[in-house]
């Protein structure tokens, strides 16, 4: 290879707001960009964005269960790219998602029982009556934005459920969590900034009486038992409870939203997989396994070390960011056969669209349980459901993935 080539190859490695939904070729497609950074960069530094970029499963895999790094914003070098995310309150402890241990592991052993396996399995006949009414809801024929009628509410209803919020009050609750997860991008203008705060000042006002009026009447829903919950003499403040509680409304809604949308989308682009799924309904675990593989709702994550170290063979500096990037570990072609097809009866099903390591998506068995139940509902009641010709929209909110309206026509 001459310097000129190599030089022209140097120059093609995608960076900056090029890994990012803010860029329109990686907002609509953003495989091919990571797969060709994954080739030419697998650890890349971002000069425009201050981070180091991590593309290889093995790499990224590493990095998710090192419990040394950061996930705390606020200990991230001024300038960096995980310092642009310290929107929490410097006054008010973070949430889970940007806790380190020991604080972490307080918040989790305290709230970790309401989303065990066993505590989702006995809420599964619930997420079916809600699915079955939402789509009962739906013209049997006919086109329908499948976002807006089915993927969105279906688990604002399920946390609004969980967390006792009155049915009168869910429009409010997913406009606030909504608005909550633009909290994700960095670069907000000060118009977007003001309404970002104004919905959580709202939400946060909701919360508080409604921890009140629990204290007073408790009844058997999420609040009430944050509330009650003890570990060695040790309880949750209500700025913990406000906190968690606005955690699982912004993060856990938009993001099983996604994945159900995601996935349905993907079903409808491979025919094939989707008359498999039909003609066999116990292959609906393996399919959501896959359709969070190949069409992950959460693109990236990140970390910080804290001391001067090596990570993935490159030497980073303390408080330096850096960029797991989920989406590309779940791609890589040394890990999974054929990584670019959508096969829902693959193999190797495990993946990294949950995160890993003590950070590990503590929704993890819920967001599973409404998508299976979601889309193997929706398959089996709709089995000519097809796309419509409509133009795709993706949401442009850095580090997520998914479709500001998803157009089918119902059969």
């Amino acid at each position: 290879m001459t310097i000129e080539e190599t030089k022209t190859e140097r120059e093609a490695v995608p960076t900056g707001i090029q890994l990012t939904a803010l860029d329109p070729a990686f907002q609509n497609d953003p495989y091919p960009i990571l797969a060709k950074l994954r080739e030419l960069e697998p650890v890349h530094h971002d000069t425009t964005l201050h981070r180091y970029v991590l593309t290889c499963h093995t790499d990224v895999d590493e990095l998710l269960f090192d419990r040394s790094l950061s996930v705390d914003p606020r200990k991230a070098a001024p300038g960096s790219f995980e310092s642009m995310f310290g929107f929490a309150d410097a006054e008010r402890q973070p949430s889970m998602l940007f806790a380190d241990p020991p604080y972490h592991t307080r918040l989790r052993g305290l709230v970790s029982k309401a989303f065990t396996a066993k505590a989702v399995e006995q809420m599964r006949p619930r997420i079916q009556e809600i699915v079955d009414e939402l789509l009962d809801a739906i013209a049997p024929e006919g086109e329908v934005d499948l976002i807006e009628a089915f993927a969105g509410p279906l688990p604002t209803i399920v946390i609004a459920e969980m967390l006792g919020v009155d049915p009168a009050d869910r429009a409010d609750f997913k406009r606030w969590s909504d608005l909550g997860v633009m909290n994700f991008n960095p670069m907000l203008t000060p118009e977007e900034r003001e309404l970002v705060n104004e919905a959580g000042e709202a939400m946060d006002g909701y919360l508080r009486r409604v921890i009140e009026e629990r204290r007073e009447r408790p009844r058997a829903d999420l609040i009430t038992s944050l509330i009650a919950a003890e570990e060695g003499g040790d309880k949750l403040t209500d700025d913990e409870i406000v906190t968690m509680c606005s955690l699982l409304l912004a993060a856990g809604n938009l993001t099983t939203t996604d994945l159900i949308g995601n996935g349905v989308l993907t079903l409808l682009r491979n025919p094939r997989e989707l008359k498999k799924l039909q003609d066999d309904p116990a292959l609906i675990k393996t399919a959501v396994e896959e359709m969070l593989r190949f069409e992950s709702p959460v693109l990236m994550s990140g970390r910080t070390p804290l001391e001067d170290r090596t990570i993935a063979g490159t030497q980073v500096g303390a408080g330096e960011s850096v960029t797991p990037i989920l989406a590309a570990s779940n791609r890589d072609p040394s890990v999974y056969s054929e990584p670019d097809r959508f096969d829902i009866t693959r193999e190797k099903t495990d993946h990294h669209s949950f995160g890993g390591g003590v950070h590990f998506c503590l929704g993890a068995p819920l967001a599973r349980a409404e998508a299976q139940i979601a889309v193997g509902t929706l398959v089996k009641r709709f089995p000519e459901m097809r796309g419509a010709e409509s133009p795709l929209e993706w949401r442009r909110v850095p580090g997520f993935r998914g479709l500001k309206r998803l157009p089918v026509v119902m059969r």
